[in-house]
């Protein structure tokens, strides 16, 4: 269960069963209100200043509204219940006046079952006190209380409620009908439908109103009963305790050395690890990003399960130290992959496979609608969690599908002519060819098969890889590096005639050939390479980092690509502080990767959450936020720069230790 709320603090997207899946909200919006003596207010319209984030080290929320016209401020802890598919929210009121005020809180909730609005029903439910929405196996049952201070009552109490049409037929939705702070206690409605919950009490000058609400999910109106009982039984409070509990319980794993970093980086990595398991579904798919706002783009989402996404995140919960995570998740890539050795472009949490714009057909000719490195990045990232754990028992059943049937499929599906890799779809999902990021990720995933495969006894298939992986790395020495340019072109394409086309437009993805082993970071042509990023995918503004490629179209914000060739993306940035740690032979040197890292952990929300991509002049966040890939990379990051602190620290100390 996953709720996301926008900037304004609505409520914007409710996901059950699945994390990503379903969407029940569809992007509409569902609303905290507030009545104050005739005088109404939604949290998300002006005049309301917002502080959203979260208490330390938990996902319970923190969030600060204040309203100075109407002089009160509300103070709201909230989260999803660790066990259940219980969303608990506390409500603290606060007046700033002098007088006693009458006060209504009014709970609303536009919902799309299943995805659509076509078919809900919402109605008051007597026996639980309760707003329940429903339709076919969707069930979200609504309800709260007015409790003392100390939160000791435990009893649904709604003080009137309304159920109605929206978004059709004129109807803007029941949420007007609250406006006048008083509800009309319609008990049904149905088709496209919204519903509102009023909670009264009294604001007493300096002393603090409480409510407690709560949205319960379930598949049929038994079960969100049963839980509506818990809840009421045990008390709402104590469901926000245990899961400030567990989140604090969970994430206290911390790397040696974090201590040594700014506290701005040292508090996201924790926020990232955090963030990571918000996106992380039950059954071990890893979600993109769940943010409906993007869907206004391109009328669909990122709430999909990329494998190269997934297999970059599964290998940073690794570095974290939470390995049964990333086990799901590969239990996960076993069911998907297909029967051949490759994945498709992405999966839906269930499993499914997913909406895609890549044909299996160009020119004419039958192709694989693949890009490989999600392939090889699955091989790679599994081949580390067997070096940290040696997990035999969990490897074995994943052996033949996730490691010898993908690695010799790697192994033939390759130019006859160049030893490459075949042409697929890259990393950005944009081009075909071959790629210098799919070359160096395939490379990297046949030395981790090699080595699982030795590991397993399987000498002949690890003598396989081996050999081909060192083909591919004769080639793309060949091939893809360019003598007249002096460093590596980011694709090739190869004509009917054989004849090899370089494309050499500089890509901050040129940084996996050194980062998945297949040159190290030293080597003169990665060198200047990674000298040609720097100079031009720098933004050069007072914003900075780093773009994607020259000439960026993705959200564009700007056309003068001599100082943004592109929007700054997180993961870009931080591959070249990476690459800075990576090469740094001094502390100064290690300072410029250690400012990467801040500047990232600058531009992230308050809240701690980093979106895809900022805008070149304003630092706004652009795209989905959170993405997964960016707390991902920040994570891995964190962990890279402070391997590398220690051994610059230990080749300081004995300069022989470092030959």
């Amino acid at each position: 269960m996953l709720y996301c709320f926008d900037s304004r603090y609505q409520l914007r997207d409710i996901y059950f069963p699945h994390i990503g899946m379903e969407s029940h909200c569809n992007g509409s919006v569902s609303r905290l209100g507030v009545w104050l003596d005739g005088v109404f207010s939604w949290a998300g319209d002006d005049g309301w200043t917002k502080t959203l984030g979260y208490e330390p080290g938990t996902l319970v929320t923190a969030v600060h509204l204040q309203h100075r016209a109407m002089e009160v401020e509300i103070e709201i802890h909230e989260c999803i219940d660790f066990h259940e598919r219980i969303y608990v929210r506390q409500i603290d009121v606060t007046g700033t006046g002098s007088s006693e005020r009458a006060l209504r809180l009014f709970i609303h909730h536009d919902l799309h079952m299943g995805g659509n609005d076509i078919g809900d029903t919402a109605y008051f439910d007597p026996g639980a006190t309760a707003m329940v929405h429903y339709k076919d196996n969707f069930y979200l049952l609504c309800s709260g209380m007015a409790a003392d201070h100390k939160g000791t009552a435990a009893t649904a109490r709604l003080d009137g409620f309304a159920a109605g049409q929206a978004e059709m037929g004129g109807s803007e939705g029941t949420w007007k009908d609250a406006e006048d702070g008083q509800l009309s206690n319609n008990p049904v409605a149905q088709g496209s439908v919204d519903s509102v919950f009023q909670l009264n009490h009294t604001l007493l000058p300096g002393s603090a109103a409480r409510f407690y609400t709560w949205d319960i999910a379930g598949s049929h109106i038994g079960e969100v009963h049963a839980l509506n009982q818990l809840v009421c039984e045990r008390g709402p409070s104590s469901l926000l305790s245990r899961t400030r509990t567990y989140w604090r319980l969970w994430g206290e794993k911390l790397p040696a050395g974090i201590d040594s970093l700014p506290a701005e980086v040292a508090n996201l990595y924790t926020r990232s690890i955090l963030t990571l398991r918000t996106q992380i579904d039950q059954e071990g798919g890893i979600l993109a990003a769940n943010d409906s706002d993007i869907i206004g783009f391109a009328r669909d989402s990122y709430s999909y399960v990329w494998p190269r996404d997934g297999a970059i995140t599964a290998a940073a919960l690794l570095d974290a130290g939470y390995q049964n995570i990333a086990l799901a998740f590969f239990r996960f890539c076993e069911g998907v992959i297909r029967k051949e050795g490759y994945f498709l472009h992405k999966y839906s949490p269930d499993g499914c496979l997913a909406s895609s714009w890549h044909p299996w057909v160009r020119d004419g000719k039958p192709v694989l609608p693949i890009q490989e490195d999600e392939t090889a990045l699955v091989i790679w990232a599994l081949e580390r969690y067997f070096a940290k754990t040696h997990d035999v028992d969990g490897i074995s059943p994943l052996y033949r599908n996730l490691v010898t049937t993908p690695a010799s499929f790697m192994v033939g599906y390759r130019d006859k002519a160049t030893g490459l890799p075949a042409p697929s779809w890259d990393l950005w999902e944009e081009r075909w060819g071959v790629h210098a990021f799919t070359v160096a990720t395939v490379y990297a995933g046949l030395l981790a098969a090699e080595r699982l495969a030795s590991a397993f006894g399987d000498r002949e298939n690890a003598r396989k890889y081996s050999d081909a992986a060192a083909e591919i790395q004769a080639a793309a020495c060949k091939y893809l590096f360019r003598a007249d340019l002096n460093r590596f072109a980011r694709m090739l394409t190869v004509d009917d005639s054989g004849t090899v086309v370089a494309d050499s437009t500089i890509d901050s993805s040129l940084s996996a050939l050194w980062q998945y082993g297949l040159l190290p970071a030293d080597d003169p042509r990665i060198a200047s390479t990674m000298q040609a990023i720097r100079d031009r995918l720098l933004v050069k503004t007072k914003v900075g980092g780093y773009a994607r490629y020259e000439n960026d179209y993705y959200q564009q914000v700007s056309h003068d690509t001599a100082n943004v060739p592109g929007n700054p993306w997180f993961v870009c940035t931080l591959w070249m502080g990476n690459y800075l740690a990576e090469t740094a032979d001094s502390q100064q040197g290690l300072s410029a990767a250690a400012d990467m890292l801040s500047w990232v952990a600058r531009r992230a929300l308050p809240s701690g959450i980093l979106a895809e991509q900022v805008h070149p002049y304003t630092d706004q966040p652009l795209s989905v936020s959170p993405l997964t890939w960016s707390h991902a990379e920040f994570v891995s990051s964190v962990h890279h720069y402070l391997k590398q602190s220690a051994v610059l620290a230990e080749s300081l100390q004995d300069p022989a230790a470092a030959l």
